[in-house]
């Protein structure tokens, strides 16, 4: 990846930044009525609303740390509730941006008939896909049914645990995605295992997400700076909760070890404030400080509980110096967000489809 030039003119002022398908009612039991009404609600911490929908977990072993409350199997560490849903469209703006419009980067047919977006969120990239190939079914499923009502015609969306077995017939799916699996997924081999049952051959699947892991090609972010301690502890917490966020950074393997071909790995740059000179690069720098001013509170509040015991308050103090220093542009101070992308052997003896 080539080094970003930083915006010299941008130091002049010290360094500071300020200002720059629906789910209708169950004909059933009232039993499952109040479970679907349950996993609509939520789960209130905190102050912000989770997924209610999943199973109890199993303990994790991790060898600096011992806690009895780490997430459930099927808990997600990030909020549902409507400040997470408009961070989450704002970041599809932002990748859109990083990738040059591009809604993804696999070279997919140009006529696919079936689309699994895995994590869809508030649905907006499963929509936009939809709406670009019109003669393909495009399949969202989430834990929580936070997606809108009024989608395209060939757009529809399930609750489900990606993670769980699936339900859909192997060599079904044209193309899967996923984007931003944060705090989501403790057995990445698994589930890439089960991509590759269920795409068909010569199908083809990509997984992308950012890897917080503060960078600087000319090493003027220092390391008592607010954003590498916060981006640390994230990344500490995430992986006494089982949850690592350094998983991106063995898609790869992953992709290769479980028999796809063709595996591309991409990386770019997403600079964590609008000190870059170039100005596509500062706009995403913007936007990306904005997500971190956000969701600071939604990244850390349920993790930071689970792993260190953390009440809100004291996550919320850990993060002020995050937000003071996110705006500093004299630090240059980078993410890396990476796309994976692999083929489906189409080979005489892959497995045949289920009747």
């Amino acid at each position: 990846m080539a080094e970003i030039e930083p915006d010299s003119s941008s130091l002049s002022d010290g360094g500071n930044s300020e200002n720059d398908s629906a789910y209708g009612e169950s004909d059933g039991s009232s039993s499952t009525a109040s479970v679907m009404s349950s996993i609509r609600r939520g789960i209130d911490e905190n102050g912000r609303t989770y997924a209610a929908y999943g199973k109890e977990g199993s303990s994790i072993s991790h060898p600096r740390y011992t806690t009895t409350s780490l997430m459930s199997s099927a808990e997600y560490g990030l909020p549902m509730d409507e400040r997470e849903l408009d961070r989450i469209d704002m970041k599809h703006t932002e990748y859109l941006m990083l990738l040059e419009e591009k809604l993804f980067l696999a070279p997919i047919d140009p006529n696919p008939q079936i689309i699994y977006d895995m994590g869809t969120g508030s649905g907006i990239w499963a929509i936009d896909v939809a709406e670009k190939y019109p003669s393909a079914e495009v399949i969202g499923t989430d834990l929580a049914p936070t997606q809108p009502r009024w989608v395209p015609p060939n757009c529809r969306f399930e609750i489900d645990d990606v993670e769980e077995p699936w339900t859909f017939r192997k060599n079904y799916f044209d193309f899967i995605h996923s984007r931003d699996f944060i705090f989501s997924i403790r057995d990445w081999p698994k589930l890439v295992g089960q991509c590759y049952q269920h795409v068909k051959p010569g199908g083809w699947v990509e997984l992308a997400c950012i890897h917080p892991q503060p960078l600087t090609d000319d090493n003027s972010t220092p390391a008592d700076s607010g954003v590498v301690e916060f981006s640390n502890r994230v990344i500490e917490a995430s992986a006494i909760v089982g949850v690592s966020l350094h998983e991106p950074t063995k898609f790869r393997q992953y992709m290769d070890e479980a028999g796809f071909v063709e595996i591309v790995e991409r990386r770019f740059k997403i600079p964590v404030s609008p000190w870059p000179k170039d100005r596509r690069m500062k706009l995403i720098g913007a936007f990306e400080t904005q997500s971190l001013l956000e969701g600071a509170s939604a990244f850390s509040l349920r993790v930071f509980a689970k792993a260190f015991g953390w009440n809100q308050a004291e996550t919320e103090i850990s993060l002020v110096q995050l937000r003071k220093d996110v705006k500093n542009l004299k630090h240059h101070t980078y993410y890396e967000f990476i796309v994976v992308y692999g083929r489906k052997p189409n080979t005489t003896d892959a497995p045949d489809s289920d009747p």
